[in-house]
């Protein structure tokens, strides 16, 4: 039996067929569950004449060191008693992240892609740590560290929040401890386009010739930034773009015109699937457009603004930025 190191754990192959299980020689119980697709550890005892088997986590999610620590931990408590049920603690933030996005009913793909990144750049730091050891002083305290930027402040951790509710179906936890933090109030900045020469110089300027198409495409169609960047060739059609899935939950058809047609034609060709691809993006598209002066959202305003200066009326610009019938916004 082989040390269950985290070398080991990279290289060892996944199986064509079943699955192998491999034992590690020191924390007895440790297991290393290996299939086609996935490798996942274990921790397996025999309590009371039955066995009892404890899920610990996927790896590379969860590394052979924290794995490990489970182990001995589980292995301790077992030993307390032969009849005792056995709970696994709470998941680490990064299982618990894992878990939630792994829900066949979750919104969309951008809704699990800008879940990721607000993850990445800003709980970073707590990905490895059980649920249980995110404090409330923690949340806050994270929450002020991006005073500077309300928005991304209380999406960063009403993200964690929903997350740890969604754990907390499963999991015996407490109250989020989001329930600290006093949210900053966030005022949209209405701002629009006002010089459209000054906008065509400065996007002819950015270096990414995808990155200009799609800011273009933006203003032209009024799309979230979302909808545009999750854009597939099959939904483009010669009368219309069609959305599956919205920010309303309703698909919805946009139509369109040859000028549509005029602004993706440099993208023909570059992906089978993507309108805006991207090779190194993880998802296949691009995720984080070149930063400018006017924001993804600003194109979507001016869309709508300009149409109403042009005699379209209300109601009818409101259908075509999709809006919901009588919301706020619309």
């Amino acid at each position: 039996m082989p040390k269950l190191t985290e070398t080991f754990a990279r290289k060892v192959p996944q199986t064509k067929s079943g699955t192998d299980k491999h034992w590690d020689n020191e924390i007895k119980g440790l297991v290393l569950f290996v299939g086609k697709r996935s490798k996942t550890w274990y921790f397996q005892k025999d309590v009371g004449g039955q066995t009892k088997r404890v899920l610990i986590g996927r790896f590379p999610t969860i590394s052979a060191q924290a794995a490990r620590q489970t182990a001995l931990g589980l292995a301790l408590e077992m030993g307390r008693g032969a009849g005792k049920v056995i709970q696994a603690g709470a998941p680490t933030l990064e299982v618990a992240m894992e878990g939630y996005l792994a829900r066949p009913k979750l919104r969309s793909e951008a809704h699990k892609i800008s879940l990721r990144q607000q993850f990445d750049l800003h709980l970073k730091d707590w990905l490895r740590l059980p649920l249980d050891e995110i404090t409330r002083k923690m949340v806050v305290d994270k929450h002020r560290s991006l005073a500077d930027r309300p928005s991304t402040a209380n999406h960063a951790l009403k993200y964690f929040r929903t997350v740890w509710n969604h754990a907390r179906r499963v999991h015996d936890l407490p109250e989020s401890p989001t329930m600290a933090i006093e949210w900053y109030e966030e005022h949209p900045s209405g701002q629009v386009i006002e010089n459209l020469l000054e906008w065509r110089k400065t996007i002819e300027g950015l270096p990414n010739p995808i990155h200009q198409v799609f800011y273009e495409f933006l203003l032209f169609t009024g799309f979230r930034k979302s909808e545009a960047l999750t854009l597939e060739w099959k939904n483009v059609f010669e009368d219309r773009i069609h959305l599956s899935v919205t920010k309303n939950g309703r698909s919805f058809d946009l139509p369109i015109l040859q000028l549509h047609h005029e602004i993706l034609a440099p993208l023909r060709g570059l992906s089978r699937r993507w309108v805006f691809p991207s090779p190194k993006s993880p998802s296949g598209h691009i995720s984080a457009p070149a930063r400018m002066k006017w924001s993804p959202h600003a194109h979507r305003r001016t869309f709508a603004t300009v149409a109403m200066e042009a005699g379209v009326l209300e109601e009818v610009v409101g259908r075509l930025l999709n809006h919901t019938p009588l919301s706020i916004t619309g």
